[in-house]
């Protein structure tokens, strides 16, 4: 193999900075090509200098293996099988949510395919008697917000009549006196008088 030409010198293998040693024995980071096709000049790298990609990173085994103890299992014993263990808590929840969903589909289809017997009438209104407690909670839901509405509006009546007497009102008083009639409209809303 033929040396090459002494105008091209040759570079070492180059470091994680990019820094090579060429033929001269001169730390360079050797020319380059810019993206817009300008040439970027060979650049010498000063003696002794270690760009911080290059510097090694102090590991302390002691300290490495006090992080890591536990994980390593029981010493002299065989390595666990984590997936033959226990699955962990997303996994059951994953499988019950499965089971529930078959459960519904093969309600559907027993549903939508049998005669209704007896039996299934009867199963028909244990399933209607839940609606009906689902429409007591709604109704009484209502009945609080009722009661929420009504205590505002006992306030900014409250209020306007301090405000009448000549009273200066603070800004979120005054707000509660003007959203008055917004209030019994929504009080209306709800069924309420």
């Amino acid at each position: 193999m033929a040396p090459p030409p002494a105008s091209t010198p040759t570079f070492s293998t180059p470091s994680k900075a990019g820094i090579s040693v060429n033929s001269e024995g001169q730390r360079v980071i050797p020319a380059s090509v810019r993206a817009d096709g300008s040439i970027r000049p060979e650049k010498r790298v000063r003696e002794g200098y270690r760009p911080p990609e290059d510097v090694e990173i102090y590991k302390n085994r002691n300290a490495e293996a006090w992080k890591t103890r536990g994980s390593g299992g029981v010493p002299g014993a065989e390595p666990v099988d984590t997936a033959a263990g226990k699955p962990d808590a997303s996994n059951k929840n994953a499988k019950r949510k499965a089971a529930r969903k078959k459960a519904k589909e093969k309600e559907k289809e027993t549903d939508d395919s049998a005669p209704k017997t007896a039996a299934t009438e009867v199963a028909t209104t244990t399933v209607e008697a839940p609606a009906s407690k689902t429409e007591e909670e709604i109704a009484e839901e209502k009945e609080k917000q009722a009661k929420a509405i009504r205590k505002k509006i006992r306030q900014a009546n409250d209020l306007k009549s301090r405000k009448e007497g000549g009273e200066s009102l603070l800004p979120e008083q005054l707000e509660k006196v003007i959203k008055l009639n917004e209030l019994t409209r929504q009080l209306k809303a709800l069924g309420f008088d």
